[in-house]
């Protein structure tokens, strides 16, 4: 079950309209298209994207990218490597829990932090080797921002749904591009990290980040509940009474 792209609304539905605007929008997909659909979004709601191609990376319990600084969720040693065709180097962080249940908070420690200097609220970057294994039932990529409620970025249930062409040789490999949008606010703390105990999982290569304006995301096309649309209804046909009562 492939997640290309999930939108979770915490809209207040409004009796005059059968849409709400969506606060937190997601990106799953292959490496290029992925970082594409990053762009094209944070473009679009009005934002400057800034990239960041992993290099010159070194191991260690903390690594400072000048803009933001990298951490173990755990505090522990960050494991850098390269893998596949990703755009950079990549940091080692294999799904682990310290009570062998696959919770998002249980799961947490085993990733990183990135913790910025100025504020972002848009955050993506390439993910390699996921969903190759260990789906019990599936394995999930979760971003929160500044420790809150984690984001669903990506969630398999077989081997293929990791599966997408190379971005530079076309080859089917396991490398995808995450991200999350939540223009709810601004956040200064992006933390990523995944529940498929088991695998192996790395993230890096090409980092992106911007800041949208508040409420500036697309609207998100959510439907009202039967109880809403009758409300619409029910209004609607009270308008065209008074109207037929004036004529």
């Amino acid at each position: 079950m492939k997640l290309k792209s999930l939108a979770i609304s915490a809209a207040v539905f409004a009796a005059s309209a059968v849409t709400a605007s969506a606060t937190i929008v997601t990106v799953y997909d292959g490496v290029a298209a992925g970082k594409a659909s990053f762009d094209a979004t944070a473009i679009g709601a009005g934002a400057t994207v800034t990239n960041d191609i992993w290099t010159g990376l070194a191991s260690g319990n903390s690594i400072d990218r000048g803009d933001y600084t990298i951490t173990a969720n755990d505090g522990g040693y960050l494991g850098v490597r390269s893998y596949g065709t990703l755009s950079g180097q990549v940091i080692s962080i294999d799904p682990a829990s310290n009570n062998g249940t696959r919770t998002p908070a249980a799961t947490f420690n085993s990733g990183i932090t990135l913790t910025f200097d100025n504020a972002v609220n848009a955050f993506g970057f390439e993910v390699g080797d996921w969903a190759t294994c260990c789906h019990s039932p599936t394995t999930d990529l979760y971003i929160s921002f500044d420790d809150g409620a984690p984001i669903l970025v990506g969630t398999a249930d077989d081997y293929t749904d990791g599966e997408f062409p190379s971005q530079t040789t076309g080859n089917s490999v396991y490398e995808i591009f995450v991200a999350a949008f939540d223009d709810t606010g601004s956040f200064t703390k992006v933390s990523f990290w995944g529940n498929g105990l088991g695998e192996v999982l790395v993230a890096g290569g090409a980092v992106k980040y911007a800041l949208l304006d508040e409420g500036t995301l697309p609207p998100s096309e959510v439907p009202l509940p039967a109880s809403g649309l009758l409300l619409v209804a029910g209004m609607g046909a009270l308008v065209a009474r008074r109207k037929a009562k004036k004529a």
